[in-house]
């Protein structure tokens, strides 16, 4: 079985990539079952530049397949805030729900209250990138938080096309319609060509 490495601290976000995977014959090892790798910093300008960063030196380090991702939040009224920085706007040592109440005070008032959110993933081996892909999800900033699931902004961003806050849906659900998911679906073709070549 291949081994693949999921570069994320975030026990949320490794959840819904391992679900996401769970179908493919890789086995997943988290960023705890390397305690000696160090956290790499994230600090490009773009959600592309950090996965692919993530991603990169954590293969090298580990000397393992990897797998790594970097998702913005992207309010157009307020010209793209929090985008990159969107897990740590409130500061940090900031919670989810520190963001979320943010992200309200902010619109408060606004009209225009269409967002975007974007995920990429980027695929590593020790040698170098194999490849980026992008999911991005349309919707808006609700006027407050909606739903008692899933977690960062979730609570706040309706998915246009439906009534619904990812909050407010199954985790099952969310894996359908989600900017994670959509990336995911976009980057496991190389996954499985990756598997074929054993």
């Amino acid at each position: 079985m291949r081994s693949l490495l999921i570069a994320t601290n975030n026990p949320d976000k490794f959840r819904e990539i391992s679900a996401l995977l769970s179908d493919l014959p890789f086995h997943l090892f988290k960023m705890e079952d390397f305690p000696q790798l160090s956290a790499v910093e994230e600090d490009r300008a773009t959600i592309e530049g950090n996965a692919a960063k993530k991603a990169l030196e954590t293969a090298r380090a580990a000397d393992l397949l990897c797998l790594a991702d970097d998702t913005g939040l992207f309010i157009d009224a307020l010209g793209g805030e929090p985008g990159v920085f969107a897990a740590r706007w409130a500061g940090e040592g900031c919670t989810y729900r520190d963001n979320r109440l943010k992200a309200l005070r902010q619109m408060s008032g606004v009209s225009d209250r269409a967002a975007s959110f974007r995920t990429v993933v980027a695929l590593a081996a020790p040698d170098g990138i194999i490849g980026c892909e992008e999911g991005r999800v349309q919707g808006i900033i609700t006027t407050q938080e909606r739903g008692q699931r899933g977690f960062g902004y979730d609570a706040v961003f309706e998915v246009s096309g439906t009534s619904l806050t990812y909050a407010e849906m199954s985790d099952s659900d969310k894996n359908t319609l989600s900017h994670r998911a959509l990336a995911i679906l976009a980057i496991r073709p190389l996954l499985e060509r990756i598997l074929s070549l054993r």
